[in-house]
């Protein structure tokens, strides 16, 4: 229902939200990518096709949070921010950079395992550790271009002191263009294409009886990873920031509604939950690597050890022996 009167919106929730969030994303993300990527690169001579994609996605997350310490401060200082257009609209692109690469190599893991469970015969030896190296320099420069006309929008306006996702109301219009335009090339093409890649490889898995069944259970453990990036993390934002754009400009045109303001929360809350796609992907690197996972039930085992058998004590560290020899 539209209103006459424009009702204000209250930005206090980003404040009190998003700090806590980006800082346990930063925590987790930062220590599960860095150890992920580590096993990576010890096997450098050994790594895998998928592996490169892999490698690529971790770098891509590492680049992201490296920036939310600028942006927790940002929020913090309720919403003024004190590094400068220039870096604002750096962080920006990083934002997007690792939103989209991560997209893009998480479609290149899909349809390198379609590919090897769907056509194997025909794929052995066709694609190469080079091929696959070729391929993620494709996908930073295909995203970089779909990106690199968010760096000439406004981000920073006037003496507000804030820092934009998007733009100042000024030029929403056209953002809201290339916001669509953005979301189509670079999250729902590479949405349906996995979607359909592993749609496929399910139907080819549970047709097999020769199938072996742990390669089914390990790719049906990737397809519900996927699943929940995208349900979680990458359709909410998607779907709630044009929403929130297209309110800004009915907004702008003194066209009020009373789900504007639901939008603009529930846009929020949709940006938390996409950043945790960084502290997520590093599930792909426990799928795709078994070194990976044999050093985390290593460490779990350790865990237990010392749950179940605590260090001994200094009262309790006197000999068995000991003890029984004064009886």
């Amino acid at each position: 229902m539209m209103n006459t009167s424009c009702p204000r919106v209250s930005f206090e929730f980003t404040g009190r939200f998003l700090p806590h969030v980006y800082f346990l994303v930063f925590t987790i993300g930062l220590v599960a990518n860095g150890w992920g990527l580590k096993s990576l690169l010890q096997k450098w001579r050994k790594l895998k096709i998928i592996n490169v994609f892999v490698l690529n996605l971790g770098l891509a997350d590492i680049l992201y949070l490296l920036t939310l310490l600028f942006l927790m401060v940002y929020y913090f200082k309720e919403e003024i921010w004190i590094f400068g257009d220039a870096f604002c609209k750096i962080t920006r692109f990083c934002f997007n950079l690792n939103l989209y690469g991560g997209i893009g190599f998480l479609t290149c893991v899909s349809v390198f395992r379609y590919l090897a469970i769907v056509h194997p015969v025909r794929m052995m030896g066709r694609l190469t550790v080079t091929h696959s190296v070729v391929i993620s320099i494709m996908v930073w420069l295909l995203v970089s271009i779909q990106i690199i006309p968010d760096i000439f929008y406004t981000k920073t306006f006037g003496n507000t002191n804030a820092c934009y996702d998007t733009t100042h109301d000024t030029y929403v219009e056209d953002y809201l263009k290339y916001s669509f335009g953005r979301t189509l090339t670079g999250f729902c093409i590479p949405f349906l294409i996995t979607l359909g890649c592993y749609g496929h490889v399910i139907v080819i898995l549970c047709r097999k009886n020769t199938t072996d069944k742990v390669q089914k259970q390990r790719s049906l453990k990737l397809l519900l990873i996927l699943i929940v990036l995208f349900i979680v993390c990458y359709i909410p934002y998607h779907v709630l920031k044009n929403l929130n754009l297209w309110s800004r400009v009915l907004l702008k045109q003194h066209m009020c509604y009373e789900w504007s303001n639901r939008v603009f929360i529930a846009h929020q809350i949709s940006r938390e939950l996409v950043c945790l796609n960084s502290a997520l992907n590093p599930l792909i690197y426990l799928h795709g690597n078994e070194d990976i996972r044999s050093q985390l039930r290593q460490l779990l085992q350790r865990a237990r050890q010392m749950f179940r058998h605590p260090p001994p004590t200094d009262s309790a560290s006197v000999p068995m022996t000991e003890l029984t020899d004064d009886v």
